[in-house]
């Protein structure tokens, strides 16, 4: 009888400690590392807390962090998050404390804090630049989302994440949100927008930026509400001359620009054809003297109608001209990546020497997907110093557009010439042996079937610091194909990138300083790289090893103190 009681009992108590964490019934002590850390102001740490299991004769350890509750004495010194992340508030000390239920009672470890201020939020002097990582991402429709971190480098070449402290804005909000303060991105219409991070450095007010781009690759069909003509006029001066007019749409919902000149939607008129016709591509024609108004009228799909036009004037008897045409060379241009971008050329041809010029950083340079393939306009006789070239054609989406180079004559006459310029869409194939790579899909800004991954050091990195440095073999097992740090004996600098096939498996040693540990997303091993099971994960004498698989570009970091 007292033997069945006590299997009763037993049960009772089993039941009853499932439902209060049967995890922790085994559980016999908890250990946070790192025991102390340093930080300054607005930089984050992560604690890891390891539970000891079993008895004197099995003992057995797992990592807990996720499972205990943390605290901080001091919050307005430094935050801690459930997953064991702290983030330095303000100066000060606090005690980091993870709190367990273990078999014999309540059970805690817990480790020191110290935070301290310095001139420009971070340790090693002010920042001077900051770099968005990745430089550009893309997703495939409207409320996807991804995620943006700042790394700002100092005057001293230390290196510190920056997300939480830089403001961050979009472009356009009309194509993608992003939190002000945590740079998580949002699409919201379709198209591209640049995302920038700026800081401002505490100690004298000096201003710092970094930007990247962001694409929302689909959307729905919106309703147009305007409809504009470009150019807004034009002259034709000899019989059978044509000039090429252009239509761009805009959204009432995202505010986007489409081209719809050869759109069924769209009807081209001309108040007097006899003089100057108009076709249903918006090429115009001289057929005889006059003024003409061209008009586009645009039908959406809901019936509602959007119009506007555009002057021609064409004569018969032309005013001595000393730009007699227009060419663009190459007629067309295709690219493999989004991001990639081809250089047009502007050729005029004079009635006087020199007859033919390059006339490309003067003409005025129009696309008709001005959101997805822009392209620059110099309108200058030379590119200056810091200047942009014209007719560079980029490509933030797949698709194509028609590239237009527009110029004036001295006797004001305009002269148009037309290119292509594309990227199209071909989704690589990985099933396929070998595998087949893809042109302009979302993520093809590395080369086709490769991924970039991103190293940088999250930790202070001091004056008395400049030794750490971080290396990687390729896939093919050349050493030191990715290598950053002061302390490499070749180049090296505070943040590196390599680029490796998809799905390869990249070793990462870390040494030369004192070590504190990798980003979660990088397994920590030991020297043969096979994974640590159990702590310690890391040395600070180092050297530390860890791996990350690629399946997209990533971004791991090494924190040194």
């Amino acid at each position: 009888m007292f033997a069945r009681r006590c299997v009763r009992g037993l049960l009772l108590l089993c039941l009853v400690t499932a439902l209060v964490g049967c995890a922790n019934s085994g559980l016999d002590s908890v250990r946070v590392t790192p025991a102390t850390q340093s930080l300054t102001v607005g930089q984050t740490a992560q604690f890891t807390a390891v539970g000891t299991y079993g008895n004197a004769n099995h003992l057995s350890t797992q990592d807990v962090t996720s499972v205990v509750n943390w605290t901080s004495s001091a919050p307005s010194v430094a935050t801690v998050s459930a997953s064991g992340l702290v983030t330095a508030v303000g100066a000060g000390t606090t005690t980091i404390t993870a709190n367990a239920t273990a078999f014999n009672g309540p059970v805690s470890s817990s480790a020191t804090l110290t935070v301290t201020a310095s001139g420009g939020g971070v340790a090693g002097g002010s920042i001077a630049s900051i770099s968005v990582i990745p430089g550009s991402q893309s997703v495939s429709s409207p409320t996807q989302t991804s995620q943006f971190i700042a790394i700002g480098t100092t005057s001293s070449g230390a290196t510190v994440n920056l997300s939480n402290q830089v403001a961050w804005s979009s472009s356009s909000t009309q194509i993608a949100t992003i939190g002000a303060t945590t740079g998580l991105a949002t699409g919201v219409g379709k198209g591209s927008t640049t995302i920038t991070a700026i800081y401002t450095n505490s100690a004298g007010g000096t201003v710092v930026t970094g930007t990247a781009m962001f694409t929302v690759v689909g959307g729905t069909t919106q309703q147009f509400t305007a409809v504009t003509i470009l150019p807004s006029s034009q002259t034709l001066s000899s019989l059978g001359q044509t000039a090429q007019f252009i239509a761009l749409a805009t959204s009432g919902t995202t505010g986007l620009q489409q081209e719809v000149t050869s759109s069924p939607q769209l009807k081209w008129n001309s108040s007097v054809p006899a003089a100057g016709s108009i076709g249903a591509t918006g090429l115009a024609k001289d057929l005889a003297a006059g003024t003409s108004t061209i008009t586009a009228v645009l039908t959406n799909s809901d019936g509602s109608v959007v119009s506007n036009a555009a002057t021609l004037t064409t004569t018969l008897t032309a005013a001595p001209q000393d730009l007699l045409s227009l060419t663009i060379i190459p007629s067309s241009i295709g690219v493999l990546n989004l991001q990639g971008t081809g250089q047009f050329l502007a050729i005029g041809t004079f009635a006087t020497p020199p007859y033919v010029r390059d006339i490309t950083n003067s003409a005025t340079w129009i696309t008709t997907a001005p959101n997805v393939f822009p392209v620059t306009t110099n309108n200058s006789a030379a590119p200056t110093s810091g200047s942009q070239n014209g007719g560079v054609a980029s490509a933030f989406g797949s698709g194509g557009a028609t590239i237009v180079a527009e110029a004036i004559g001295s006797d004001g006459t305009i002269q148009t010439a037309t290119a292509t310029f594309n990227c199209p869409l071909v989704l690589p194939d990985l099933t396929a042996h070998p595998p087949v790579p893809g042109s302009c899909f979302p993520g093809s800004q590395a080369s086709a079937l490769l991924s970039t991954l991103t190293v940088y050091n999250e930790g202070l990195n001091t004056n008395t610091n400049k030794n750490w440095y971080v290396t990687a073999p390729s896939d093919t097992n050349t050493q030191n194909v990715l290598h950053c740090g002061p302390g490499y004996t070749g180049s090296g600098g505070s943040v590196c990138t390599e680029t490796f096939p998809v799905g390869a498996v990249v070793h990462l040693t870390a040494q030369g300083a004192a070590f504190g540990g990798w980003s979660q997303n990088c397994t920590p091993t030991d020297k043969n790289f096979v994974p640590l099971t159990a702590p310690p994960f890391w040395t600070a004498a180092g050297p530390n090893y860890c791996t990350v698989t690629l399946t997209s570009d990533d971004t791991v970091g090494a924190i040194f103190n």
